[in-house]
């Protein structure tokens, strides 16, 4: 990630929309094993993607969002447990719920919101990349409905958060999970 590429999407977006009302900082990506068998291009790529990529983000929007407007993270549910294998994707993914909160403070007074959503496994080809049919069962044991989340889970809470009916929720972490972790 580099912060002439982000600088770049909110120029185009400002050009072809007129001005930037909804950031939603959905990109992620994800390696399971343990520390120890991280390259040190593994775990900057895993950073610069899950981290430094939603800063530059956050940075952008900080000064190009309209007032009233609302931005909104991915977060992981890992967030609130642990699993073999995620130390350094959950790890690289932390800071989304630091961001959210702190930012919330910064930009409450133009009426922006900031939140993120923390799914848990969504039956995606991300979550099926670094699982076998074991741990995937094992995930979907956790589920309170016996089931993998769908996408369709999570965007009707991305929709929520992007209207103006959600003004009054600012600075929180949605746990969308289907009660596979709760905190």
């Amino acid at each position: 990630m580099h912060p002439a590429n982000i600088k770049r999407l909110f120029d185009e977006a400002e050009s072809t929309f007129g001005g930037i009302d909804i950031v939603v900082n959905n990109a992620g990506a994800i390696i399971k094993k343990p520390i120890a068998d991280f390259t040190d291009e593994e775990f900057e790529r895993l950073n610069a993607i899950n981290n430094r990529g939603l800063f530059y983000s956050l940075r952008e929007a900080s000064t190009r969002l309209r007032d009233g407007g609302r931005i909104i993270n991915n977060a992981t549910s890992l967030l609130a447990g642990a699993a073999p294998g995620y130390a350094i994707y959950g790890g690289t993914k932390a800071p989304v719920e630091e961001y959210t909160r702190m930012q919330a403070k910064e930009l409450g007074g133009r009426g922006i919101t900031v939140n993120s959503v923390a799914p848990g496994p969504i039956d995606t080809p991300f979550l099926h990349a670094e699982e076998n049919e074991g741990s995937t069962a094992y995930a979907t044991s956790l589920f309170t409905e016996n089931r993998l989340g769908t996408v369709n889970d999570i965007a009707p809470v991305v929709s929520f958060l992007a209207q103006a009916e959600s003004g009054w929720v600012n600075g929180q972490t949605l746990w969308i999970n289907g009660g596979y972790l709760t905190r």
